[in-house]
């Protein structure tokens, strides 16, 4: 890599730094189905991400509560924040690896009688997977179908407080097989976007599955996404929310729910092939969650591949 695309690389960075940003998913994932599409055969691919974001309110059970904390005139809520290190390995044509770290933290005021902050950090928990491109739509035998990649992944938990109200995580192995899509169709550089996965939650035992269906537009070298996610754990119990100030009994076992509408954009730097990225996710509806709005920016690099 030259002197200018390691100033790119940085300067990106700091700008994504920056920004307001924040979390998008309790374990590293790439947002709009980004897997579906493949490192090119011996390509390693990274991608720096800071996210942060905040809520004032919380699903107990079906019952909506406002968690807000008004102390020396500054309102307070959930405030997660993280960063994470995404790698992708292309093995060959068809088949690539991947490998997602990340160290978040979790702070509130909302849960004790006094209001004062209390807060949760470590390793997030780790993913890692092979995925293996069933069929690409550039050379697929008929013009309708898509992009289609199936991934075999594994989770691993990190070393946040798994207690802590809203953790950020499952804090338990687990198998995640998943199915990513991509298709182009209508005009030019306009397509669709789908990513399932389920969880077979090996140390909990709190299976879960989520689906995220959207659209995308290419404009150059700019791409524009915006879909819908709903996330939702198959079993566990219902959070009893006392009202604020009073202590608030989480696990892992909580049986969290939602419904997201998330957005965002990238731009490829032409001369340097260095990806910039911005994303946003606003969670409109669950049962036993968090109202999170967060952003979140990152800078992607390759290198080598052939």
């Amino acid at each position: 890599m030259n002197k200018n695309l390691s100033i790119a690389g940085i300067a990106a960075l700091s700008l994504a730094t920056t920004l307001p940003l924040a979390a998008t998913e309790n374990a590293p994932r790439k947002p709009f189905a980004e897997w579906a599409d493949l490192p090119l055969p011996k390509q390693f691919i990274l991608r720096l991400a800071y996210t942060e974001g905040e809520s004032y309110h919380i699903w107990d059970g079906n019952q909506r509560h406002n968690i807000n904390v008004n102390k020396n005139g500054e309102d307070y809520g959930i405030d997660p924040m993280q960063g994470n290190i995404l790698m992708e390995y292309g093995i060959a044509k068809k088949w690539a690896a991947d490998l997602n770290l990340g160290y978040g933290a979790v702070g509130t005021r909302s849960f004790n009688a006094g209001g004062n902050s209390e807060s949760t950090s470590g390793l997030l928990d780790t993913t890692l997977g092979v995925r293996y491109q069933l069929l690409n739509e550039a050379d697929a035998p008929s013009p309708w179908l898509p992009t289609l990649t199936f991934r075999a992944g594994a989770v691993f938990p990190g070393s946040y407080k798994k207690d802590f109200p809203f953790a950020p995580g499952n804090h338990s192995v687990a198998i995640e097989p998943s199915i990513l899509l991509k298709k182009h169709f209508a005009w030019q550089g306009f397509g669709a976007y789908g990513d399932v996965f389920y969880r077979w939650m090996r140390s909990s035992g709190d299976d879960q599955y989520s689906v995220a269906l959207g659209l995308f537009q290419e404009i150059k070298s700019w791409t524009l996404n915006a879909g819908w996610r709903h996330q939702h754990q198959l079993s566990g119990y219902n959070l009893n929310f006392g009202g604020v100030g009073a202590a608030l009994t989480y696990s892992p076992q909580v049986r969290e729910i939602s419904d997201s509408v998330e957005a965002g954009f990238s731009y490829r730097l032409p001369k340097w092939d260095v990806k910039l990225g911005f994303y946003t996710r606003k969670k409109f509806d669950g049962s036993n969650t968090d109202s999170a709005f967060s952003v979140g920016g990152y800078v992607e690099v390759p290198f080598g591949g052939k």
